[in-house]
C-alpha cells in the first residue's frame, strides 16, 4: 500500500461535509487536522468525522505532519490560504475558482512549481462516471469530430436557501465563479483548452432579499452569455445565470460531425449520458463505463495517488487557471467590446482508466 497522504482541512462551513465524507473513501488519505477562523465550528467538525484535531489555521498551516491542505476557505481568501500553504512547504487543493483572477492563479502556480509543489482544485466531478463515460466515448469517436457545444446553468441564485447567500453577489462570486468551473471545467476535459471568449454581462437585480429578509447589495454580474473557442475549432455556447426564474434548456451538449451527445450535471458524479448518432431516429442512454458513487475528494485522492506514485494529478492547477481565465474573460469581453484573446492554456487531462475498484484510481 501507497503511503498515507496525512490531510489538513481549512475552512469548515457549508462544503467541508463533503470533503470529510468524501476523503474517507481513500485509504490513501488521511485526514489528520481541520481549522477555521471559527475554533468551535472546526472543532464540531473534527468531532462529527473524528479528525484527531482541530487547530488554529496557522498551526495547522505549519504543521510539520501535513503534507497535503484542502482549502476549503470563500474565494476571496483562495490565493492567500494556498500561498501561506505552499509557503510553509505543503501541497494545496484548493476548491473552486481557484482564485477570483487569473494573475493570483499564476501567481500561485508559480510559487508551487518554485518550490516544487503541486497544486490541485476543484471540481471533481469530472472525475465521475457521467463526465468519464462521455470522454470515452468522444475518445472513441462516438460523435465524430466535434463541431460546437452549448453549456447553460439557470437559477434565481442562493438568497433563498443557502444559510450564508452574500458572498455569492459580492467580488469572488456570482454564477459563472460559482457554478461555472463544473461546466467549463467539464468542456475542457472533453473538448480540450480554449483559445478565446466573448460575452455579454449585466446585474439584473441590483439587491438581493434572504429568506429572513436580510437585504445583499449585488456586486457582481449575475446573468453572463457568450462564446468560446477552443484550440480544436469547436465553439462553445455558454449561459451561467442568477436571474431566471425556469427554463427548459439543455446542461451540456457536445455536437460532433456524426452525431450528438448529452452530458449530465457536472455537478454531480453520475448520469444519464445520452447519445443519438447520425441516421438514428431515437436516443439512446449510455451505461456508465466509470463509478459514479465517487464524492468530492477524489480529486484529493487523484493528487495524492499522484504524489505517491510520480504520475500527474488530473484536477490540477493548470486546469483550474486555464477555466478561471476563460470564466472572467466573459467580463472583460462585454465591457471591452471585442473578444478576449486567452493568455494560459493546459493540457486535456488523461482519462480515468474504466473497471477501477472502490477507493482506487489506478489499475
Amino acid at each position: 500500500m501507497a503511503k498515507k497522504i496525512r490531510v489538513g482541512i481549512v475552512g469548515c462551513g457549508t462544503i467541508s461535509p463533503a470533503y470529510f465524507g468524501g476523503c474517507a473513501q481513500f485509504d490513501i488519505l488521511e485526514i489528520a487536522a481541520c481549522a477555521d477562523l471559527d475554533p468551535a465550528r472546526a472543532a464540531q467538525r473534527a468531532g462529527e468525522f473524528g479528525v484527531a484535531r482541530a487547530l488554529p489555521v496557522e498551526e495547522l498551516l505549519n504543521d510539520p505532519g501535513i503534507d497535503l491542505v484542502v482549502n476549503l476557505t470563500i474565494p476571496m481568501a483562495h490565493t492567500e490560504v494556498n500561498v501561506a500553504a505552499l509557503a510553509a512547504g505543503k501541497h494545496v487543493y484548493c476548491e473552486k475558482p481557484l482564485a477570483i483572477h487569473p494573475r493570483d492563479g499564476e501567481r500561485t502556480l508559480a510559487f508551487a512549481r518554485e518550490h516544487g509543489l503541486r497544486v490541485g482544485c476543484a471540481p471533481d466531478t469530472v472525475l465521475g462516471g457521467g463526465i468519464q463515460t462521455c470522454r470515452k466515448l468522444m475518445d472513441e469517436g462516438a460523435i465524430g469530430e466535434p463541431v460546437a457545444a452549448a453549456a447553460f446553468m439557470a437559477c434565481h441564485g442562493h438568497e433563498s436557501w443557502h444559510p450564508e447567500p452574500a458572498f455569492y453577489y459580492q467580488a469572488g462570486g456570482g454564477p459563472m465563479l460559482d457554478m461555472g468551473p463544473y461546466y467549463l471545467t467539464a468542456l475542457v476535459n472533453l473538448l480540450g483548452p480554449a483559445r478565446r471568449v466573448t460575452g455579454a454581462t449585466r446585474v439584473s437585480f441590483p439587491e438581493r432579499i434572504t429568506a429572513a429578509g436580510d437585504r445583499i447589495r449585488v456586486e457582481t454580474a449575475t446573468h453572463l452569455t457568450g462564446t468560446v473557442e477552443f484550440r480544436n475549432e469547436a465553439i462553445a455556447t455558454i449561459l451561467m445565470s442568477f436571474d431566471v426564474w425556469a427554463h427548459q434548456l439543455p446542461i451540456i451538449e457536445i455536437y460532433g460531425s456524426e452525431g450528438t451527445l448529452a452530458v449530465p450535471d457536472p455537478n454531480g458524479f453520475g448520469g444519464p449520458v445520452r447519445l443519438k448518432r447520425a441516421g438514428e431516429a431515437d436516443w439512446q442512454e449510455v451505461p456508465l463505463t466509470h463509478r459514479a458513487d465517487a464524492g468530492r475528494g477524489i480529486g484529493v485522492a487523484d493528487m495524492a495517488c499522484g504524489l505517491a506514485s510520480g504520475r500527474p494529478h488530473r484536477v490540477n492547477g493548470e486546469v483550474a487557471n486555464h477555466v478561471l481565465e476563460i470564466m472572467t474573460a466573459f467580463e472583460a469581453a462585454s465591457t471591452a467590446g471585442r473578444h478576449v484573446e486567452l493568455a494560459s492554456s493546459c493540457t486535456r487531462p488523461p482519462p480515468l482508466p474504466a473497471g477501477l475498484e472502490p477507493g482506487k484510481l489506478d489499475p
